[in-house]
């Protein structure tokens, strides 16, 4: 089982991937950082794929929330090629795709990751966020999105991974979030006035 975090109080199966659904600024990449961080303090694996910020400000994040140094603790970062800062290199800790476009490179850097982690270091618990769906949906349509992410979604169940997903509620119609929460086996809904609202389908 994974523990989400002290706050939530929540346990989830192996395999399960959860979506955080919320207005901006109510607070979904930091409550998807606890989660890693939580798993990252019992020896679990970390993978985080950002569409956002780039890694350098995910690690530095994540170590306001626990000590990662010499853990496993990844990124995907999908941004810095795109922003063009000039030639940036992979190591153990981080992997770039081109853009948030690249949505086979991201699956296939997120399956070295976990074939780091979970063949090559025998970690069995690997938490992996995705931060956010928002920017995945600003390039492409829905049904790509989509597509990508039954098999995204479908990776992690199979390592019996914990999937986390941020996604702007506001910024898409009902539509698409319809389409897109039925991928999921819980959401948890963040609102600026209430704690959140966790939804299991268990």
């Amino acid at each position: 089982m994974y523990d989400l975090t002290a706050d939530l109080d929540e346990e989830v199966l192996p395999g399960t991937n959860i979506l955080i659904s919320g207005p901006p600024l109510t607070g979904k990449r930091s409550l998807a950082l606890d989660i890693l961080a939580t798993g990252v303090e019992k020896g679990e694996g970390a993978i985080i794929v950002t569409t956002k910020d780039s890694a350098t400000r995910v690690l530095e994040d994540f170590a306001r929330r626990t000590e990662y140094e010499g853990r496993p603790v990844a990124v995907v970062d999908c941004v810095t090629r795109q922003q063009g800062v000039g030639e940036v290199r992979e190591d153990k800790r981080i992997k770039y795709t081109s853009s948030p476009v690249d949505m086979t490179g991201i699956g296939i850097k997120l399956s070295e990751f976990l074939q780091a982690f979970h063949q090559d270091q025998g970690i069995s618990h690997n938490r992996i966020m995705v931060h956010s769906l928002s920017t995945l949906l600003m390039y492409a349509d829905l049904q790509t999105v989509f597509r990508f992410l039954h098999v995204f979604t479908g990776r992690i169940q199979s390592v019996d991974g914990l999937g986390v997903f941020c996604i702007d509620s506001s910024s898409h119609d009902d539509q698409a979030m319809n389409t897109l929460t039925q991928l999921f086996d819980g959401v948890i809904r963040m609102s600026e006035d209430e704690p959140p609202e966790v939804r299991l389908q268990q």
